[in-house]
């Protein structure tokens, strides 16, 4: 048996071959039923948040566009980086179920993935208390899923990501600094630092991974000392063996650098970095790099649910037990203040005057898309500006 590469294609998934076998069968017996027309309104919610969570940021809607593109289906959608809190609706599809039923699968699994990583990475974000955020999980991720979770922490708000093909799917420069690797091949801190400067300098920032041999003190040191003002930062990436109190150990080489003149030189700190540890050094540190907890993080809890089914009689409101029946509606005031109401009632007043505005605006109509979707850049903006309006950046 020879190795291969467990990854599905594109084509792979919008045909429905990565689907659950219930799905399959379900479509089948609802054929062999004779309902093989019946229609029905399905609708993308969250009936609950991970643990300390108040609110989540919808991601993944492009790709499952994508999927649905060219099947006989109309999308209803929120705008791609909305901000959401549960049991509202953040998206709909509406057609025969035997036309779509399969993709439930694909659908949830882009939009639970993209939805988890943009949600966490707009909490690290904000956490940083406008300090600069760099993704740097890929390595917990199969390299498969790599360019979505590049995306996903994009568009959720980090400054920049690691990935090398975030030039093309983001439009950004790719951003890093060196690995241990690099260092240990070499043999010797200065002599690496040194020629990463001479390769790299005017083209990547310089920043010295500071915790290889020796401890940080002393390796910023030494890097301050041997490149001078080409320096432009250090790393630290001390392992959790080693850590003990990382603020204490980011205020040693901060007073050090200070002492000896190198005020510029800048502190980075990496290695597994949550929100409350963030919190905690965000106003002595420069800038975090962030893996695992945003590769890795709680999921956030979408369900794809039938809210309204027509047999050929017209629209009956329905769903299983738990769910609220009826498609719906979700309107927007200023300060992020929602309402959710049912689907053509007509819009509520706001609680401070004026129209609340209708969030889930039609995508897509036959399988054709219809209105243009924002790129990455727009869609972190649009994530970090509701953060502001609500108060919660830099909070």
């Amino acid at each position: 048996m020879k190795p291969r590469l467990y990854s599905a294609t594109p084509e792979d998934v919008k045909s429905g071959r990565i689907t659950d076998i219930y799905f399959v069968r379900a479509v089948e017996t609802v054929r062999h039923a004779g309902l093989g027309d019946a229609r029905v309104r399905m609708e993308v919610h969250a009936y609950s948040m991970p643990k300390g969570y108040e609110w989540a940021v919808f991601a993944g809607l492009e790709e499952a566009l994508y999927i649905l593109e060219g099947r006989p289906v109309t999308v209803y959608s929120v705008p791609e980086g909305t901000v959401f809190r549960r049991k509202q609706p953040l998206m709909a599809v509406e057609g025969r179920y035997s036309d779509f039923g399969v993709l439930e699968t694909a659908i949830l699994g882009v939009l639970r993935f993209s939805t988890s990583i943009a949600t966490k990475a707009a909490r690290v974000k904000a956490a940083a208390g406008g300090k600069t955020v760099l993704f740097f999980g890929l390595r917990a991720l199969h390299p498969a899923v790599a360019p979505a979770a590049d995306r996903a922490a994009y568009i959720g708000g980090v400054d920049g990501v690691s990935g090398l093909e975030a030039r093309e799917i983001l439009g950004v420069e790719p951003r890093g600094t060196m690995p241990h690797a690099l260092i240990i091949v070499v043999g010797d801190q200065v002599r690496a630092w040194k020629a990463f400067a001479e390769r790299f300098s005017g083209e990547a920032p310089v920043i010295a991974l500071v915790d290889t041999f020796y401890d940080e003190r002393e390796e910023a040191l030494m890097a301050a000392r041997g490149l001078g003002k080409a320096l432009e930062g250090v790393r630290l990436d001390t392992p959790s063996s080693r850590r003990g109190r990382m603020r204490d150990i980011v205020e040693e080489v901060r007073w050090t650098l200070d002492l000896h003149g190198y005020g510029w030189v800048k502190i980075f700190v990496s290695g597994g970095l949550d929100e409350d540890r963030i919190a905690e050094l965000r106003d002595i540190v420069d800038g975090f790099g962030v893996g695992t907890s945003i590769a890795s993080p709680p999921n956030i809890d979408l369900s794809m649910d039938i809210v309204e089914v027509d047999r050929g009689s017209g629209w009956e409101p329905v769903t299983k037990r738990g769910k609220l029946p009826g498609l719906k509606q979700l309107y927007r005031c200023p300060g992020l203040v929602d309402l959710v109401i049912p689907w053509r009632s007509e819009a509520p007043e706001c609680p401070g005057g004026g129209r609340a505005r209708p969030m889930l605006v039609k995508y897509m109509e036959e399988g054709k898309l219809v209105r243009s979707l924002p790129d990455p850049g727009e869609i972190r903006e649009y994530v970090l500006s509701q953060l502001e309006e609500a108060g919660i950046l830099g909070a």
